[in-house]
């Protein structure tokens, strides 16, 4: 009876694919659709190979008379172009980051010595977290919250010297929060926590030293984006051993900032490979402070407002 079955819509089948100009939604049997559809994508396939076989040969016969190759279009090169993008000879920039918050860690003035804490009742996973950020950042130690107020610790953290402090926040125990209050005079910065995967999480991972990190920003071409990536440049030392070969990359990719650590190899002269370090984890911006952290009465240089900011794909901030 099966076979019975299978034969008859086997037949329907052959019936059916002589007339290609009927919609799949009009065939009524389920499974000479499911088969319909998988040999309609089978040929698909097929075509767009035998169109790049084509197209390779006729580039190559053509030599350099070829077309140029058409760029794909995405949405990083159809963004809706910033009134505050910024080129790197910009001189108003210059001059403004010159005298900013951040001025005497680029001018050498001032050494990083990084505060990381927490929530008070966190997690297992939070509290490795913020032990990892303590051992990749040069010059950081970890501190119980102990029920202190933050508006109680920086103030300490102040006269204790440091210039940067890193709280931790945690919900449904997942760490998803991030703020970096950069001291004495701020500004301080807010951000959605995702995706973090510790170090031993991470397949393939490699043990890192304690060697001085190179630090990577990637894509950060508005003014926002300037004082974000100067925030981060500022947690780790001016002066990176290049000996360690480690790299630590912060890549904005439509405003999500992507941290990934790795160590760079030499394969030859041309060819450089990356083995990654861990941990990983991604940052969204969702404010930026003018002082040190005040939730109550800060004055905010830039808030994201989701239905406002989220209404075109191609509108970033970064």
């Amino acid at each position: 009876m099966a076979s019975k079955n299978k034969n008859v819509v086997s037949e329907k089948l052959e019936n059916e694919s002589i007339l290609p100009e009927r919609s799949l939604s009009d065939i009524k049997n389920k499974e000479i659709r499911k088969q319909l559809y998988a040999k309609m994508r089978k040929q698909k396939k097929k075509d767009k190979i035998a169109l790049k076989k084509r197209k390779k040969t006729e580039a190559k016969m053509l030599g350099d008379e070829a077309p140029p190759k058409q760029v794909p279009k995405t949405l990083e090169n159809m963004r809706i172009k910033d009134e505050t993008m910024v080129t790197p000879d910009d001189e108003e920039v210059i001059r403004d980051e010159s005298q900013d918050e951040m001025a005497s860690y680029f001018n050498r003035e001032s050494t990083p010595k990084i505060l990381v804490t927490s929530d008070d009742r966190i997690n297992s996973k939070t509290r490795k977290f913020c032990k990892e950020l303590a051992r990749i950042i040069p010059n950081a130690m970890t501190m119980k919250r102990r029920g202190f107020d933050l508006k109680k610790i920086i103030p300490q953290a102040i006269e204790k010297e440091f210039t940067d402090l890193i709280i931790i926040n945690e919900d449904r125990k997942i760490p998803n929060g991030m703020v970096i209050c950069h001291l004495p005079n701020g500004p301080t910065a807010h951000f959605k926590l995702s995706s973090v995967q510790l170090s031993k999480e991470i397949k393939g991972v490699g043990e890192w030293t304690s060697h001085k990190p190179e630090v990577i920003l990637n894509n950060f071409n508005t003014r926002l984006g300037h004082s974000v990536g100067r925030m981060f440049a500022s947690l780790f030392p001016y002066d990176p051993n290049f000996q360690g070969r480690r790299v630590m990359t912060f890549h904005n990719q439509r405003d999500f900032i992507f941290f990934r650590q790795h160590r760079y190899i030499f394969r030859n002269s041309k060819r450089v490979g990356l083995h990654e370090l861990g941990p990983r984890f991604t940052l969204k911006l969702r404010s930026l402070q003018k002082g040190t952290f005040n939730s109550k009465y800060g004055e905010y240089e830039w808030v994201h407002k989701r239905h406002e900011m989220e209404a075109s794909r191609r509108k970033f901030h970064l």
